[in-house]
């Protein structure tokens, strides 16, 4: 019978690679403790996202490679949760108790960035995260439908307490200015508008901020950039060479106020026939992973055009929460995880993530 030994307990888990991020555990100092003792091996395994069941799973890899290892008698594996905090930036001023803030945004509108935005981070608190979401379109807010809430926001201590739903705090000027009312604003009353939601609002202590940014490359997103430190951005698209065009531009437009990219979500990617169960690319194909490739970033997930959706988003209830084991709910599932991995990472090895291959040989690892 072989000897293990702590050396060959972390080459074994060497092995054992996180799918969102295409490293192993070990590289990503996931694996920590560990102690070896008369056939039995102890370790901790501290992740920097959400405990996502994919997540789980590495525990479970873990210590299925472990238990194979020739003289182990038992494995414990205990996990901990790490989610780290971004680090200041000079010139920006940081929201007391925010630890990342996470914008999602495209080049234009009527892509879907709304109902990812909202799905992404219902799914993160769903994961155990604590988690908040602002709505800075202005001019068109649609979060409050889409989260079914109406209610204008109590004032505590002059400050705005945001409302809460799905485990989720929100914010929105939809809240203030319920009903058809317009908002006829300028730049700048924009920009203190962005700057009151972010500083104004008692957010609380939150793992992440998910800002859902008004379509195009305007004055709300310059706002957020210069106000606070973006740890980083997600862009949204359809497969459609139109929408494909604008989100270029927004892509360059984060570049240029140093927001790195997490990735790009690929909306409405197909539609499955309900009577045949044969895939239609009513929009294009294989469109957000190419233009993924193109820049250099990660596809974060494609989730497929349904009717489910859509009516969610009416009705107020995300697709997460009304049929969570629905392949479009699953697909949103795997984007939180995978936008949590790559913030992870980033405050990790603090310099641009390197490009990962988030779709299996198929193209739809994001769909189940």
């Amino acid at each position: 019978m072989g000897v293990v030994n702590r050396d060959s307990v972390l080459a074994a888990l060497s092995t054992v690679r996180d799918s969102a991020t295409g490293r192993d555990i070990v590289d990503l100092n996931f694996v920590r403790n560990t102690t070896v003792e008369a056939g039995r091996i102890s370790l901790v395994l501290v992740i920097n996202t959400p405990a996502s069941p994919f997540k789980l799973q590495l525990q479970e890899a873990a210590r299925s490679t472990l238990t194979k290892l020739p003289g182990v008698d038992s494995v414990e594996i205990n996990l901990e949760v790490e989610i780290p905090k971004a680090s200041g930036v000079e010139g920006k001023q940081s929201v007391p108790g925010v630890s990342n803030i996470i914008a999602v945004s495209s080049g234009k509108g009527g892509v879907g960035k709304s109902t990812v935005a909202v799905n992404t981070a219902v799914a993160l608190a769903q994961f155990g995260a604590r988690v908040g979401l602002l709505d800075t379109d202005v001019y068109g807010p649609n979060v409050p439908i889409m989260v079914g809430l109406s209610q204008e926001p109590l004032v505590k201590a002059q400050r705005l307490l945001p409302l809460e739903a799905y485990g989720i705090k929100v914010m929105s000027l939809g809240f203030l200015n319920p009903g058809d009312r317009p908002v006829v604003w300028r730049g700048p009353m924009l920009h203190t508008a962005v700057r009151q939601f972010l500083y104004d609002v008692d957010w609380g202590e939150l793992d992440y901020l998910i800002v859902d940014m008004p379509p195009g490359t305007g004055d709300a997103q310059l706002s957020l950039a210069q106000l606070v430190p973006v740890q980083g951005a997600v862009l949204v698209t359809t497969p459609q060479a139109v929408a494909l065009g604008d989100v270029r531009k927004a892509f360059r437009m984060f570049e240029q106020v140093h927001i790195p990219i997490l990735g790009i979500v690929e909306n409405m990617s197909y539609f499955i026939c309900p009577n045949c169960s044969e895939k239609h690319h009513i929009f294009g194909s294989r469109g957000g992973e190419e233009l993924a490739q193109s820049f250099n970033s990660n596809l974060l997930g494609r989730i497929p055009f349904s009717i489910d959706i859509r009516e969610g988003g009416d009705a107020g209830v995300p697709i997460v929460s009304a049929a969570g084991d629905s392949p479009q709910a699953l697909g949103f599932l795997q984007i939180a995880d995978n936008i949590a991995s790559q913030v992870g990472l980033l405050a990790m090895t603090g310099r641009a993530l390197p490009v990962m291959d988030m779709s299996d040989s198929r193209g739809d690892r994001f769909v189940v």
